[in-house]
Formats: structure tokens, sequence, C-alpha cells
């Protein structure tokens, strides 16, 4: 990014001060002009009939401006303008910006309500205020139960993630969590990616019950391209209450206060293989400081190289204008004296 300032300044402003002798010298004038009002007396009419009547009334103020003008001219010509449609000083700001994947968590257990309304929605409101504030990134979405998919592909369109991460459903597959094919598929989304820096936030509240791949064999598959991994387990201590069945006759889940069972050690594991973080979140307050702190610890680099430019001068039209004004009021008095 270059942001160009306008610059109109004066390399010796100082000089400009010398500007006050100006309503000084007028002061002076409109005094010395009061006293020399009485009039003049002419010995002969043949000389007053060769001066145009009412010339000399007009000449003395008429040159005297000139005059002051041809001061002020100067005076600003000394405190040498630089007045420039360009800028005086560049300031160019390279982003390197930051991929992210958020491996989010859709399995039945995520509809427990120990957080508000329940862990799905509270872990996709904060991953939408997370996405807001990340201007300079590519931000993706995978979506995993005991299958995963991709929800949304990297984008530098913080818009359609938010949106995105809003139409994302619990339920799209049948019951189980599939922490490890979450984290590979994360993890391909990320393989060709050209940035420095690569990051998964990975959120579960569960334990690996199903797909092909270990989460600890995705985490060596994202160690070998590079990728952070942040984990974050979410739930209460103690129990929740979470849907066990569901109710045949109007389909609607049953709840029950069930054990909350977190893999802790292989999310601690992930994080640490790919020098990362572990979290825990045990309520939405708790959930929303995670993504703040993971906010402040992956920023987008920003290199600022400032510099400045010569600006070119703008004395000479001034002096040439103030020597136009004094070369006026030579000619006008040397015609006044030659018609007296």
């Amino acid at each position: 990014m270059i942001k160009l300032i306008n610059s109109y300044q004066f390399a010796d402003a100082w000089v400009l001060w010398f500007l006050l002798i100006i309503p000084v010298l007028v002061m002076y004038y409109l005094l010395i002009a009061k006293k020399q009002t009485n009039p003049l007396l002419i010995s002969s009419l043949t000389l007053s009939s060769q001066v145009p009547e009412g010339y000399g009334a007009w000449l003395k103020p008429f040159s005297y401006t000139l005059r002051l003008l041809a001061i002020t001219l100067f005076i600003i010509a000394l405190a040498r303008p630089q007045m420039s449609k360009e800028s005086e000083t560049f300031i160019e700001q390279y982003k390197e910006g930051i991929d992210i994947i958020i491996a989010l968590d859709a399995s039945g257990s995520m509809l427990a309500e120990d957080f508000k309304p329940d862990r799905f929605q509270a872990a996709k409101k904060v991953a939408q205020e997370f996405v807001s504030k990340r201007e300079n990134d590519r931000i993706g979405l995978v979506i995993f139960e005991d299958e995963s998919y991709t929800q949304c592909p990297l984008t530098g369109d913080q818009t359609i993630v938010q949106e995105l991460i809003g139409e994302s459903k619990q339920g799209i597959f049948q019951g189980g969590t599939a922490i490890g094919s979450g984290l590979a598929t994360a993890v391909n989304r990320l393989r060709d990616s050209k940035a420095k820096s690569k990051i998964i936030i990975l959120l579960t509240d569960g334990v690996n019950t199903h797909g092909k791949i270990h989460p600890l064999a995705a985490a060596e598959i994202a160690k070998k391209f590079g990728i952070r991994v942040y984990t974050i387990g979410v739930g209460t201590n103690g129990k929740a209450k979470m849907p066990v069945a569901i109710n045949s006759f109007n389909g609607k889940y049953i709840y029950d206060y069930v054990p909350v069972e977190i893999d802790e050690k292989t999310l601690k594991e992930i994080s640490k293989m790919t020098d990362g973080n572990y979290f825990r979140a045990t309520d939405n307050e708790s959930l929303k400081q995670i993504y703040t702190e993971i906010d402040k610890l992956e920023k987008a680099k920003v290199e600022t190289i400032e510099y400045e430019m010569d600006l070119p001068e703008k004395s000479m039209p001034l002096i040439v204008l103030g020597l136009l004004f004094l070369g006026i009021d030579l000619v006008l008095t040397v015609i006044f004296k030659s018609l007296s």
C-alpha cells in the first residue's frame, strides 16, 4: 500500500514571520497620508495643466501597493515554497497474510447446552468474530462429523467466510467424531499454499471415534507441510446436558446429563507436534478469549518502508511576479515625473 500525502510546505517557514511587517507598513502609509491632506498650492496654472486631472491622487497609493505586493512575494519566495502534487513522504507497506483453516466439529455432542445456545452455535459465532478481524488473511472452513468436508475453500473474502460459517449445519452425516479426517482435510486445503505462515484451528468436544486417519497421523502430515495446528477442547468440566436419543414421536432430541469426555492428551500432542498450542474452553467467554489469544499470536507480517523525495521549489515565479510589480511601479513613476 502506498500512502500519498499532498504536500504544500515551506523549506524555511520561519522567514514568513517577516510578513508581519506588511500591516505595519500599511498603517504607516495611512498615517502619513492623513497628515498630507493639505491642498497643494500651485503658483502657475501652466504646470498643472500638463498633469492629467486626478492622476496624482491615485498614483501614490497604487505605487505603494505595488511595492508592498512585491515585498510580500519576495518574503514568500525567501521561505522557499515547495508546492507539488506529489507526496513529500512515501510509505510502502508489504503485508504478508496468513492462510487459516478452521476445522469445526459438528458431531451430535456439539449440541450440548453447557454453552449458549449450544456448543456448535457458540463455536460458529466466535469463529465469525475471529474472521472479521483477519482482513489480510485467506480463511477456509472444514466441517467434520463421522466424515469431513470443505464448507468453504481458502478465500480472502471474509464476508463469504462468515456467511458460510453461519450456514454450516450439524447432522449432515450420521453420528461420530472423525478428528483425524477433519484435520487431514484441513491439511489438504493448505498443502499447496504459498503463504509463509499456515495454520489450522481445530475445535472438537470429544474423542476420535470414526475415520480412517488417526489424528496423530494427520498431525504428522501437517508438520511435514509446515502447518501449525491450534487445538481447542470444548466442554464444561464434569457433566453437560446433551442429546442422547431422538424422540420417535416428534423427532426431537432427548437430553440428559452426560460426562464430558475430551481427548485432551491427543489434542495436546497434535499441537505440540506442529508447534501450536492447546486450549480448553469451558464456556462462551473462555472460547472467545481463546480466539482472541490466537488472533494475537498469528499476526500478518507488515513491512513498512518510508522515504522522502525532494520537492521542486516554486520560488522563481514569485520572484518574477514581484519584479514585474516593481517594474510597473518604476514605469508609472517615470511617466509621472515626465508629465510633471
